[in-house]
C-alpha cells in the first residue's frame, strides 16, 4: 500500500517526513513518497495512480495542481467541490475522491495555535491559487467582517471573489499584488493570509516578501501558509511592524491530520507530525 504527495517542485515539502513518522508511530506497513510532477505531467500520474496495479491508496496535492486535480477526480466532498480545488486524494476500486482539508486546517491552527477568533474581523488573502480557494471557503463559515483578495492575475481574484459571495453575504473585495490598492488594505486588515509561494524555499521567489513592514498594521495577525522556511520574509516584515505571526506548520499538521484519518481509519498522532516536521526544519537550518 502506498501513499504519497504530488506536487512541482517538492524540494520544500516536510509532508513525507511528517506521515512516515505517523505511519511508524501507527504501526502501519504503508510507504509515504514524494512525486514531483510537472504540470504536464499531471494528466499521466492521475492515470497511474487510479490504476490497481500502482498500490496507491491516496495521495496529498500541492502547488501547482490542486485545482487541477479537482477537476479530474471521479467524486468530490462538499468542501472540495466549494473550493474548487483538491489537496486530498483518496483511491478506491480505482476512483479518486477528493478532499479539500486546507480549510479545516487553516481554521484549527488559528484557534488551537494563535486563539483568533473571526467574527467582525477584517482579512486580507494574497494570492488566489488552490490553497487562497481552501481557505477562503473555510471563512465563509467563520463569520469575518470582510474579505479582500488579491492576486497578481485580477482576474483570478476576481473569480475567487465570485465564488465566496455565491456562499457568503459578507464584504468581499479584491486587490492587485503590487498595486497602491494592497497597501490600503492591509493597513485595515486584522488577519493576513499569505496563501502565494512567494518566500518560500526552493520557489520561484525564496526572498520576496508581498507587503512591507510600514505597511502591515501592529495590532494585526500575519499568517504565512509557507512553512519552510519556519520564519519568511512577510513574517520578518511583520515583526517589524510589532505585528504577531503564525506560520504553515500548524496548518500542514492539521490539514494532513485530516486526510491521515481519511486514508488509514487511524486516529491520526498529531504531536508526533509535529515533532517529526519541526525537527526537520530544524535540521535543514543547520
Amino acid at each position: 500500500m502506498r501513499l504519497g504527495i504530488v506536487g512541482y517542485p517538492l524540494g520544500h515539502s516536510l509532508s513525507p517526513v511528517m506521515f512516515r513518522a505517523a505511519l511508524s508511530h501507527c504501526g502501519l506497513d504503508i510507504t509515504y513518497d514524494p512525486w514531483e510532477t510537472p504540470p504536464e505531467g499531471l494528466g499521466g500520474f492521475v492515470e497511474w495512480a487510479r490504476r490497481p496495479d500502482s498500490g496507491v491508496a491516496g495521495f496529498n496535492v500541492t502547488v501547482p495542481h490542486k485545482e487541477a486535480v479537482a477537476a479530474a477526480v471521479d467524486e468530490a466532498s462538499q468542501e472540495a467541490e466549494r473550493a474548487g480545488a483538491v489537496n486530498t486524494v483518496v483511491v478506491r476500486d480505482g476512483r479518486l475522491h477528493g478532499h479539500n482539508t486546507d480549510g479545516i486546517g487553516f481554521v484549527l491552527a488559528l484557534k488551537e495555535e494563535a486563539n483568533f477568533t473571526f467574527d467582525g474581523r477584517r482579512v486580507l488573502i494574497l494570492g488566489a491559487g488552490g490553497a487562497a480557494r481552501g481557505v477562503v471557503m473555510a471563512l465563509a463559515a467563520e463569520n469575518p467582517e470582510s474579505v479582500v483578495i488579491a492576486n497578481r492575475t485580477p482576474e483570478r481574484a476576481q473569480r475567487l471573489a465570485q465564488d465566496l459571495r455565491r456562499r457568503w453575504r459578507g464584504v468581499v473585495d479584491t486587490a492587485s499584488l503590487g498595486g497602491e490598492g494592497l497597501g490600503r488594505a492591509a493597513e485595515k486588515s486584522d488577519l493576513i493570509v499569505q496563501c502565494s509561494t512567494v518566500g518560500m524555499s526552493h520557489g520561484p521567489d525564496p526572498a520576496g516578501s508581498l507587503l512591507r513592514s510600514e505597511d502591515i498594521p501592529g495590532e494585526a495577525l500575519v499568517y504565512d501558509l509557507v512553512y519552510n522556511p519556519p520564519e519568511t520574509p512577510l513574517m520578518k516584515e511583520a515583526r517589524k511592524a510589532g505585528a504577531r505571526v503564525l506560520g504553515g506548520l500548524s496548518m500542514l499538521v492539521y490539514q494532513g491530520a485530516e486526510g491521515f484519518e481519511a486514508w488509514t481509519g487511524e486516529k491520526a498522532p498529531v504531536k508526533v507530525m509535529f515533532r517529526a516536521a519541526s525537527d526537520a526544519l530544524d535540521r535543514a537550518r543547520r
